[in-house]
């Protein structure tokens, strides 16, 4: 970066910025071990779409953040590379599968951090952090790996995506622009424009409703409405609404990524995976149906109409406020702790996470404030596809009032 600075070159988007990207993409010369220590010498041939782009942006890619094993568990450890611990208390996770990703950028471990999601994997980890992210549009940002043996299975094809985490809304904004160059490697990006016509004004925010079913915290869902009333002195109408069936994308999310898991990825995990991996992988396939052909079509034909009922109302709602997670963030090891606490974990707590990842909509994160206990909690701004804009614009107008989260953790 200096050379060419000083060479008078043209300099890109982030030149100079310190980035870091998560060991579940291919950086040329560098392990792709996904957390597996049995993956720990699948060494990269060649970089990724999303590291080229940050490449060509002037970054400067100076190390890897951890996953779980096989970027699976929304916890982050695994016997390659140990614990990664949450920078605000040491005793609660960091999320997953970014958590690497959340931890290491909250604590200025560089400005900019990669990660993906397909169940909330970047969004987990940006509220257990109090950061910011985005979870991009389904094709915004380009995704594959040059050191994969297979082409991608369905579900990763049309959930997982790749986005950054960073301290500040403005730094995710710029750092969308830079992954999201066009590479051809990638059959389903799509090269839109990121921004969209204007919207009329006030824009309406639908306030999700908390199903009846969920065990919500009072003191999340005060943070979420504290939320609200950002947005509203910012000038949008805030309309409390229930969204389309939650639940069920919920149980589609959950059945789809099961089934993938059950019948493709079943074999490598259980030769590699280590025994606590494989206990919350049994409890999260206990949560699922595992389908049959015809029940795999159906399901997929499910996808399309529950997809077509959140654009209608996003039609009417362009921008949805939902929390993250509806309990507040739990101990590093929860997951491990039985079956029930998991299906609780992802049921119970995390169902507005799952059920966004099959539709394939953009969700902005930001911190909404802490916890009594000083704990980090972000809300969900979900928009209409690729309009990553109006998400971000949200989340800026949040962050304005609540401040940076992580200049509070280095006063500390």
């Amino acid at each position: 970066a200096d050379r060419a600075q000083a060479a008078g070159e043209p300099l890109g988007l982030l030149h100079g910025v310190p980035v870091t990207v998560k060991i579940n993409i291919d950086l040329e010369g560098q392990a792709n071990s996904n957390g597996v220590v049995g993956l720990a010498n699948l060494i990269a041939p060649g970089d990724s779409p999303v590291v080229a782009n940050l490449r060509a942006a002037g970054a400067v890619i100076f190390g890897m953040t951890n996953t779980p094993e096989f970027s699976l568990r929304a916890f982050t450890s695994n016997p390659l590379h140990g614990q990664t611990y949450n920078p605000w208390d040491p005793a609660v996770t960091c999320g997953g599968s970014s958590g690497g990703a959340g931890a290491s950028v909250a604590a200025g471990i560089g400005a900019i951090a990669h990660g993906n999601d397909i169940g909330g994997s970047l969004r987990w980890p940006a509220s257990c952090n109090g950061v910011a992210t985005l979870k991009p549009t389904l094709g915004r940002v380009p995704a594959y790996n040059p050191s994969a043996a297979a082409e991608r299975p369905p579900m990763a094809q049309l959930m997982s995506v790749q986005g950054p985490l960073a301290r500040e809304v403005a730094d995710v904004r710029l750092a969308l622009e830079a992954m999201s160059r066009r590479d051809p490697r990638d059959p389903w990006q799509a090269p839109a424009p990121l921004t969209g016509p204007a919207l009329a004004r006030p824009i309406k925010v639908a306030l999700a409703e908390i199903p009846a079913d969920l065990d919500a915290d009072p003191e999340v869902l005060a943070l979420r409405d504290r939320a609200a009333a950002h947005l509203a002195a910012a000038g949008y109408e805030i309309v409390p609404v229930a969204v389309p069936d939650i639940t069920r994308a919920w149980q589609l999310w959950c059945d789809l990524i099961s089934t993938e898991i059950a019948t493709v990825q079943i074999g490598p995990m259980r030769e590699l995976g280590s025994p606590a991996f494989l206990g919350a992988l049994e409890g999260l396939l206990k949560m699922a149906t595992i389908l049959d052909a015809p029940g795999y079509m159906q399901a997929m034909a499910s996808r399309a109409g529950l997809l077509r009922d959140w654009l209608m109302f996003l039609e009417t709602y362009p921008l949805i406020l939902a929390p993250v997670a509806v309990q507040p963030t739990p101990a590093f090891d929860a997951d491990l702790q039985g079956d029930a606490a998991l299906y609780r974990i992802f049921h119970n707590d995390q169902r507005f996470l799952g059920a966004i990842s099959v539709l394939g909509l953009p969700v902005a994160v930001v911190p909404a404030g802490l916890t009594a206990a000083g704990h980090p909690v972000g809300v969900q701004l979900i928009a209409s596809r690729y309009r990553e804009d109006v998400a971000l614009d949200a989340a800026q107008a949040i962050e304005d009032r609540v401040g940076v989260l992580a200049q509070r953790l280095w006063a500390r």
